[in-house]
């Protein structure tokens, strides 16, 4: 097998081609694929989402109904006892910052946007907690809207292998 350096240099075009091809298989391989976290509305995506930073989606699946029972809305979450909350997400690790982020991220939505969540990468990254990782996903799985990639360690890993990138870094792999 040619190792990279051996290979002639695709182009841009066949490229984009070749991920058309992949993407095509995934969708025919994988016809249900979805967000495996589980959310009323896309102010529970965010809040899951914040949770599975470093945890996985069913530890995360298994936390938040009854949270989002407690919390049924965005003002429930802005008005919440921090250190309550941080008891109630404690086993997704990272417990404080998330505490803190969900509560904080709540009061900003209220504050800065009426209530509403943001519909943009720019906006969405204001709020506490919230980078271009979980930006992406909220717009992706909560509104449709294809902005950005969720890149975390397997989409870095596979598309490396994939040999679409060779960089580690998931902001630099999003925009390739």
């Amino acid at each position: 097998m040619a190792t990279p350096e051996e290979t002639t240099p695709e182009t841009i075009d066949q490229t984009r081609t070749r991920a058309v091809k992949i993407i095509q298989i995934l969708q025919k391989t994988y016809p249900q694929a979805k967000c495996a976290l589980l959310f009323g509305d896309v102010h529970q995506l965010l809040v899951a989402t914040i949770l599975s930073a470093q945890c996985t989606d069913e530890r995360v699946n298994l936390t938040t109904p009854l949270l989002f029972e407690k919390y049924q809305n965005i003002e429930a979450f802005a008005s919440a006892d921090v250190k309550e909350l941080e008891k109630e997400v404690f086993s997704t690790g990272f417990y404080v910052n998330k505490a803190k982020a969900i509560k904080e991220s709540a009061k900003q939505i209220i504050e800065k946007f009426g209530g509403e969540i943001p519909k943009s990468i720019a906006e969405l990254t204001t709020l506490a907690g919230v980078g271009r990782k979980t930006a992406s996903v909220v717009l992706g799985v909560g509104y449709g809207i294809a902005e950005g990639i969720v890149v975390d360690t397997h989409v870095g890993r596979i598309s490396r292998l994939l040999g679409f990138t060779r960089k580690n870094d998931p902001a630099k792999i999003e925009k390739i």
